[in-house]
């Protein structure tokens, strides 16, 4: 069921993006020069295809690059961005999982090194590898992931993004806490049922009166309450909890030793 809404989610975030619809003649064809061959039919979903349709329609008459012709560095900001936007929608993939976010580009390998350094010249670093001939840009820092789309124009689905994110980092919080809390708990019932038994063996063996009138009193406040502590016996005593791990190590010292023999 995760894995779905992961999934949807992902969609709703290309679904969104595809739908901006650029105000400015230079951002589509920013847009359109970022998405590269898909803007000639090369699209990998009925969205971006739409989209295509739709820039390439806005650039009848206003005299638009072709495709894959952008001046990066004399671009200005909105432009850079629109760029981005479809190349993402172009070369982009993103998944979702309870290890978090990933996101990447991939792209013809001559392509790779000059598309990397315009992410870095935009404040994203990806890592950069081959595969199967082509290079893939990849960036799995959810911090990062967020600001890219963000610039890319998505807005309701990054904010659903970061509050499925928070909601499984309070999960993950909530689920160490309560098995640390079982696992203390566990500790705790196995050693009164050793301490109980040391007990036990003691009465047995005549020599619980041999204890100190404080170990005594542990020992009673042990057989009156198995489940709890060391804090807690402590706090029930009036005494120190290192007092009461002392006492229970005498007691094992006292058990480990010859009992009374019968003549």
């Amino acid at each position: 069921m995760a894995e779905s809404r992961d999934r949807e989610l992902v969609q709703a975030i290309r679904a969104e993006l595809a739908a901006i619809d650029p105000p400015r003649a230079c951002c589509r064809a920013a847009e359109r020069s970022g998405l590269g061959g898909a803007a000639r039919g090369q699209a990998r979903s009925p969205a971006v295809a739409r989209l295509a349709v739709r820039l390439a329609d806005g650039a009848h008459g206003e005299g638009s690059a072709a495709p894959d012709d952008f001046d990066w560095d004399e671009a200005r900001g909105h432009c850079r961005h629109a760029w981005l936007r479809g190349r993402f929608l172009a070369a982009g993939s993103l998944s979702l999982g309870a290890r978090g976010a990933h996101l990447e580009l991939v792209v013809p390998a001559a392509e790779g090194e000059e598309l990397r350094r315009r992410l870095e010249s935009a404040g994203f670093g990806f890592s950069v590898r081959l595969r199967r001939g082509r290079t893939v840009l990849t960036s799995k820092r959810t911090e990062t992931i967020l600001s890219f789309l963000r610039s890319c124009g998505a807005g309701a689905s990054v904010l659903e993004i970061e509050s499925r994110l928070v909601m499984r980092q309070l999960q993950g919080h909530l689920n160490r806490v309560l098995n640390a809390e079982t696992a203390n708990l566990e500790r705790t019932v196995a050693s009164s049922a050793r301490q109980l038994a040391l007990i036990e063996q003691l009465q047995a063996d005549g020599r619980l009166g041999q204890l100190s009138p404080l170990d005594r009193s542990i020992a009673r406040a042990r057989i009156d309450a198995p489940e709890a502590s060391f804090t807690e016996l402590a706090a029930n005593l009036g005494v120190s909890r290192a007092m009461v791990q002392r006492a229970f190590g005498r007691m094992e010292s006292v058990a480990s030793t010859a009992g009374p023999t019968d003549e």
